[in-house]
């Protein structure tokens, strides 16, 4: 059965997921008996001299034209700085207990909570961020005590490696080959093996391997594939077949079964004339069917069941008017945790896996997003990530017995008293082709009078959402400068239907640029806020859009940030990592085809710089996969040569987007 995971992922954009032959049994990787140092040194803290009035640069930045930061600005902005978050990854086989993510120093590690209210026990300290972790489903030892795996990358290029963590020395050993690109997946019901996913065959294709995190040697391939969207999801009852997704775009997906005897792997679901996306998957107590979540037959992701033998597709449950966004089945299969997206905001559903009948929720589930459900073997107690506007992500769990949630962990704010963040309001604005246009806007305390300044924030993916979880920093525009904030959902953004989140593919990739165009029309006619002081920002794609925004409504805006963003799609598509290449011309477009490579040419921003007048401020890390260095440097280059007012911030040790709590103090 699949086990959820907690993934740090980066607000700023999000990474598609990524006659057979016998397996093949490699060599061992060469340092699968490295050991990492239980305790990595961590870079010193980066404070300014007490005598100096400016804010030091850290050395792990490049800051280029960008002004002294004067410390009263940095007291100022401390704290809401210093907020935290905590989210599930796994539970204990046996115990109650909850492994977390959380950070005390400078990047998420590791921590173990033995209940509500407990002490967050840091189990791994690397410089860098651990990305996933889990236990195995039942105890397991080596010679040095019980182990769990976890995956981390470096300096943010996420070319995770896979590592066990022996909990008796805090020993670290490698289980990857240190080089390729893995992804952590579901442990075999047995516990003996863990499959995953990696890129070590030639750097391109999300191969499937196998292998026993006591005994690296073990590590074996059992799948070529072509690609990058394949992962493994769960294992059969019998531990005989391995659930598989094939990720194509994000309205197209597949379902296969590979059997670990004979090698032959079979599809699932059906090709269609209408692409349909199944997500998530898990097999029955039986092992005759799988349930996953699609949209075929409709716009939103609903519970669906296939018979393994006949193919025969059904309803798990009763339908409702939202996507399920996520759900994970307890380890005897009986019963499935559901969370529905609607319109932002998540709701939790429990049901019987065999009937689909639903069990009513009687306690109170906070408002909010909720992610990453996570059953305790026992089946009575499911752990999730909850955060909303006024409370950053945390630990919760439901007692399904008592119908009772308890908060695991009650993460700080800074000593900021939340109860005072600003709750954001549903809008729609009408754009070009009448079509409306969802949104949250959140208003700047009543203290703020007159006509406010407004930041609009765009999200990336593009098949991504603004939702209503905690904005951390960005608290501070509101409460401190009262500055209005809006985030748009404009079309192409998921949770909406299948219909909406395919309007900007391809030629109609402008279509959701108008969408900001007619959003500023929605600003200007409001008698609360400033259209004279609008400052556009996003990350990823929502870094294009800004850049897009800047070039088509520079008479209309102040100023913009762009975070990681895309400047010439065609440079994009040639240097993105080869892993993720095709994924992104589903849904850009190809850039070897001459038609398509000309119309990329022409709406990208580097090619329409000089309409760029208005001051920008460039955001991005050095070692990016997804959106390389290169597309901030010739954007940067350009609005230099042509006197355009531009700041440059670059992480040497970043990917997509900052992750380390001192570099995104400074770009704060």
């Amino acid at each position: 059965m699949r086990r959820s995971l907690f993934v740090v992922v980066s607000v700023l954009g999000c990474d598609p997921r990524p006659a057979p032959p016998a397996a093949v049994r490699e060599p061992p990787p060469p340092a699968v008996v490295q050991r990492a140092p239980d305790h990595e040194p961590l870079p010193p803290v980066i404070t300014p001299e007490r005598d100096d009035p400016n804010l030091v640069v850290p050395d792990s930045l490049v800051a280029d034209g960008i002004p002294p930061i004067p410390r009263t600005v940095v007291e100022t902005v401390g704290a809401y700085s210093e907020a935290r978050s905590a989210g599930v990854f796994d539970w204990h086989p046996v115990d109650r207990s909850l492994m977390i993510s959380t950070r005390f120093a400078d990047t998420p590690q590791v921590h173990e909570v033995r209940g509500p209210g407990a002490d967050r026990r840091q189990l791994t300290f690397y410089r860098d961020r651990v990305t996933s972790a889990s236990w195995p489903p039942v105890p397991r030892k080596t010679a040095d005590g019980e182990f769990f795996v976890f995956a981390r990358d470096v300096g943010g290029d996420e070319f995770a490696q896979l590592w066990r963590l022996d909990r008796g020395t805090g020993k670290s050993t490698l289980l990857t080959d240190g080089k390729s690109k893995n992804s952590l997946g579901p442990w075999s019901n047995a516990g003996t093996r863990i499959a995953y996913t990696s890129t070590r065959r030639n750097g391109k294709d999300t191969d499937i391997y196998l292998v026993d995190p006591a005994d690296p040697t073990s590590d074996v391939r059992v799948a070529e594939v072509e690609g990058g969207g394949w992962s493994p999801l769960d294992w059969s009852p019998d531990d005989g077949r391995l659930l598989v997704q094939n990720y194509v775009s994000v309205n197209e997906s597949e379902l296969w079964e590979f059997d670990l005897t004979s090698k032959q792997r079979t599809r699932l679901t059906q090709k269609t004339d209408t692409p349909v996306a199944w997500d998530e998957g898990a097999y029955t107590a039986d092992g005759q069917a799988i349930v996953s979540a699609s949209d075929i037959g409709g716009e939103f992701k609903q519970l669906m069941r296939i018979t393994i033998a006949g193919g025969e597709v059904k309803p798990l449950t009763a339908p409702i008017a939202w996507d399920i966004a996520d759900f994970a089945v307890t380890r005897d299969r009986k019963r499935i945790a559901a969370i529905a997206n609607e319109g932002g905001s998540s709701r939790l559903h429990l049901y019987d896996l065999a009937t689909g009948r639903e069990r009513p929720i009687a306690a109170t589930v906070p408002t909010g997003v909720i992610s990453g459900p996570s059953w305790h073997p026992d089946g009575r107690h499911l752990a999730f990530t909850l955060s909303s506007a006024r409370s950053p992500a945390d630990a919760y769990v439901l007692d399904v017995e008592q119908d009772r949630v308890e908060r695991w962990t009650e993460s700080e704010v800074g000593g900021l008293d939340p109860t005072q963040f600003s709750e954001p309001e549903t809008i729609r604005w009408k754009s070009f082709d009448g079509r409306e246009i969802p949104g949250f806007y959140y208003r700047p305390p009543a203290r703020f009078t007159g006509k406010r300044p407004v930041a609009v924030v765009i999200h990336g993916g593009p098949e991504g959402q603004s939702q209503t979880g905690f904005i951390t920093r960005n608290n501070y525009l509101l409460n401190e400068m009262g500055v209005a904030l809006i985030y748009p959902n404009v079309r192409g953004s998921t949770g909406y239907g299948k219909t909406y989140v395919a309007l900007d593919d391809g030629f109609a990739r402008e279509d959701s640029v108008k969408d900001i165009g007619a959003l500023l029309d929605w600003i200007a006619a409001r008698p609360e806020i400033d259209a004279d002081r609008v400052m556009v920002m996003g990350g990823s794609y929502g870094g294009y859009m800004t850049l897009a925004a800047a070039v088509q409504y520079a008479d209309r805006i102040r100023c913009a940030i762009d975070i990681v963003g895309i400047s010439n799609f065609v440079t994009f598509l040639e240097h993105t990592e080869a892993y993720r290449r095709d994924l992104r011309r589903v849904e850009y477009g190809d850039e070897r085809d001459p038609k398509m490579r000309a119309f990329l040419q022409k709406i990208s921003p580097l090619t329409q710089a000089e309409r760029i007048t208005k001051p920008l401020f460039v955001i991005q890390g050095r070692n990016d996969p997804r959106v390389p260095a290169s597309e901030a440097e010739q954007i940067v280059a350009t609005l230099k040569q042509r006197g355009t007012p531009v700041w440059y911030l670059e992480g040497k040790d970043e990917g997509h987007g900052f992750s380390k709590k001192r570099n995104q103090d400074y770009q704060m």
